[in-house]
């Protein structure tokens, strides 16, 4: 009996995905956390219902938990020089941790709550930036205190939802508020704001491929590029631009290969380098179109993960076509990725 074309097609595109996955995994150089929730935020402050949320490790048995069972972590990061050292934004300040999760402690203050992402100056890493709510606080001591660092951010629009470090510069930080994108070119003593939006900016990102590209992507502006480190912005034509895009993920192993994240529109995928995106949605969960929440690629092996809210982690290792579950991670609402160099540990 012969078997239709197109599930032919199917078996032999996740077949080939799967054999990538296996094939490059031995040759892996970065760790991945995750910030992750089994309850979809919904669990009390300190009650025992038997899930574990906050930040998660991959391993070769899948992924475990690490540290404290927090509701939400959102952001995380890590010193370059020691991957022991780990900051994570959750929802009561900047958790840290000196020893690779064995002991955390909050290490901001009472005002300094509800972070929304956290960044390390690889040039110099004892200064970690953290978006708020309502601005920017900035460590100089490696987390030990924090300062206000906002001169030149607006009164009203400061809201943070994304805070980038160029990874090429010391000093040069990249932050989206809800006024537009702010630049500091000397470790946030002052800022000045290098595009102007509507609404909040809900990603950044930079290429690793050409460290003067960068992308951007916002809740009703579409996503815009910069060529020139961020000095000027195009809007990338193509994309939708009427809702939220939520992220976007460059391929570090082949420049051509971007993908973002959508509510509304789940992932879309550019294999000619943003020219043109094609939807990546089949066989993922949900009714109707699923809804992505958070996208990455892996650096080792190209493999796309898909968060998709409430349902889980999903990962392709064919560029989309195909989906396959991960493992362990079935239910959990993935906030953010954090790939980590081994030669770090």
């Amino acid at each position: 009996m012969r078997l239709p074309r197109n599930l032919h097609r199917l078996r032999a595109g996740a077949l080939a995905g799967l054999l990538g996955l296996l094939t490059t995994a031995a040759a892996a150089t970065h760790d991945l956390y995750l910030c992750a929730a089994f309850n979809n935020g919904s669990r009390v402050m300190g009650s025992n219902d038997g899930s574990s949320n906050g930040l998660f490790a991959r391993t070769a048995d899948g992924f475990r938990h690490v540290g404290i069972n927090y509701p939400l972590a959102i952001s995380a990061t890590f010193d370059p020089r020691d991957a022991q050292v780990i900051y994570v934004a959750c929802l009561s300040g900047v958790l840290r941790t000196l020893d690779g999760g064995k002991s955390w402690r909050l290490v901001t203050g009472w005002d300094e709550t509800e972070p929304k992402s956290i960044a390390v100056d690889f040039h110099a890493p004892d200064h970690v930036f953290t978006g708020l709510p309502d601005g920017i606080v900035v460590s100089r001591d490696r987390g030990q205190t924090w300062q206000r660092r906002e001169r030149g951010l607006p009164e009203r629009g400061k809201y943070t939802q994304v805070v980038r470090a160029d990874r090429t510069r010391k000093g040069r930080v990249l932050i989206g508020c809800e006024s537009g994108i702010y630049l500091t070119e000397n470790g946030a003593d002052s800022w000045r704001r290098i595009l102007a939006t509507k609404e909040t900016v809900d990603d950044i990102q930079q290429s690793p491929h050409d460290p003067q590209r960068w992308i951007a992507v916002t809740q009703s502006a579409g996503a815009l590029e910069s060529r020139d480190g961020g000095v000027t912005w195009k809007k990338i034509p193509g994309l939708p631009a009427d809702k939220a895009l939520y992220n976007v993920a460059f391929d570090a192993r082949d420049p051509q290969r971007l993908a973002l994240a959508s509510w509304s529109y789940c992932l879309l995928v550019s294999e000619d380098g943003g020219t043109t995106w094609a939807p990546r949605n089949a066989g993922l969960p949900g009714e109707g179109t699923p809804r992505a929440w958070r996208t990455a690629i892996d650096p080792d092996t190209g493999a796309i993960y898909a968060a998709i809210f409430g349902q889980g982690l999903y990962t392709s290792g064919d560029t989309g076509r195909s989906w396959r579950a991960v493992t362990g991670m079935e239910g959990a609402s993935v906030q953010t990725f954090t790939f980590v160099p081994t030669v770090n540990r």
